[in-house]
C-alpha cells in the first residue's frame, strides 16, 4: 500500500492541504468500513495508522487481537500525537 494511492482512494486527492473537511469526514467512515472488513494484519494496521492520523482510530484492545499488534500500535500512537501536539 503506497500513501499516495491511501489518499486517493480514501480522500479523492494526494494532496493533504487540499482535502475538506467533508472529504476527510467521508474518507474517515470509508476507513472504518474497510477496516471492520480487512482480514489481512498489515493492511489492517496500515488503514489503522491513517485512522489514528485523523484523530479516529478504533481503540486498540478491540482492533488488534495480537498483543505484539497492540503494542506496534501504540507505540506509533505515541509518535503520532507527539506530532499532533508540535
Amino acid at each position: 500500500m503506497q500513501f499516495d494511492d491511501l489518499l486517493l482512494r480514501y480522500f479523492g486527492t494526494t494532496d493533504m492541504t487540499a482535502i475538506t473537511p467533508p472529504a476527510r469526514e467521508a474518507g474517515v467512515e470509508r476507513m472504518r468500513v474497510d477496516f471492520g472488513l480487512e482480514r489481512d494484519p498489515a493492511k489492517r494496521f496500515v488503514i489503522w495508522v491513517l485512522l489514528a492520523m485523523n484523530g479516529a482510530e478504533p481503540d486498540l484492545d478491540k482492533a488488534f487481537e495480537n498483543e505484539a499488534e497492540r503494542e506496534a500500535a501504540r507505540n506509533l500512537l505515541d509518535l503520532v500525537i507527539s506530532a499532533r501536539d508540535q
